[in-house]
């Protein structure tokens, strides 16, 4: 499980071709296209290394165009301003010549102010659920050999699913809801950026399927089609991404092929630490 950790702080580490320009590539896995959560975590990298003071505390970013996952992403940071107590950038992410996504990002120096947030669900802790790997075990035997590659993989992202779960996940009382135990499986570098890319990826991991959940879809069903279109996020608080998170997520429309989902993410302790919305592109056939 530490060399799937390791690899996704590979392909995080981009290589700088010139002032604000980047460089990203893609694991080496059988995709169709790159995967949402990697190029709004290598954007986010991008962001953050022109940025000299201060911690991310939003992000807007838009999915224009799949990516294609055979070719390095390019990645253009425009220096949108530089404030006393703000930062702002916004990234362009290209392949083949064209936009395929963008990105704009805030920074903000540590200051005091008010304090308050939502209580955290009342779940069971995350060592007295199933592995991803057990939860879907009893679904392997009846597989595809691609979803069986995709079940028994290493993943660098630990999930502990809490609703119950079937073999396209999706819970069995038919609300928009999910909620998951999440962690970086392994140990990161103390970089509070690597830490909020490292969410940022995880964040897109399952955030649209509670918009699937009351219609009994999921990701790889024949007769969907599932795709991310904008996602945003808000970092309230000081966290460590290879700490086990709550993400509780909910879905609260869907309509016109697309879908509304959000989600709040607390860290073990109670603290909100994040809130991630999205809009998705939900087909049915």
């Amino acid at each position: 499980m530490e060399n799937a950790l390791d690899d996704l702080l590979r392909i995080l580490d981009l290589k700088k071709l010139e002032e604000d320009y980047y460089q990203g590539e893609s694991p080496k896995e059988e995709r169709q296209r790159v995967f949402g959560g990697q190029v709004a975590g290598q954007a986010l990298v991008a962001a953050g290394r022109t940025v000299s003071r201060g911690a991310v505390h939003s992000l807007h970013a838009y999915f224009l165009r799949p990516g294609d996952p055979n070719i390095p992403i390019l990645y253009q940071v425009d220096r949108i301003r530089d404030g006393s107590s703000f930062t702002t950038r916004r990234v362009v992410a290209y392949q083949h010549g064209k936009a395929i996504f963008n990105l704009s990002a805030s920074f903000h120096i540590a200051e005091d102010g008010v304090s308050h947030q939502p209580e955290m669900p009342v779940v069971p802790d995350p060592e007295e659920l199933p592995t991803f790997e057990e939860r879907m075990a009893p679904w392997i035997g009846s597989s595809s050999p691609k979803r069986q590659d995709w079940i028994t993989r290493p993943k660098p992202i630990d999930q502990r699913f809490i609703d119950p779960v079937g073999k396209v996940l999706y819970s069995i009382d038919k609300m928009p809801i999910q909620r998951v135990w999440m962690r970086a499986d392994g140990t990161l570098p103390d970089d509070p950026l690597i830490h909020a890319c490292v969410v940022a990826y995880a964040s897109d991991m399952s955030l649209l399927n509670s918009a699937m959940v009351p219609h009994g879809l999921s990701w790889d069903s024949d007769n969907v089609m599932a795709a991310s279109l904008d996602h945003a996020m808000w970092f309230h608080r000081p966290f460590r991404a290879d700490e086990w998170f709550l993400y509780d997520q909910e879905s609260p429309n869907a309509y016109g092929a697309r879908a509304l989902a959000r989600g709040h993410i607390f860290s073990r302790n109670g603290d909100l630490i994040v809130s991630v919305v999205q809009e998705g592109l939900v087909r049915t056939f």
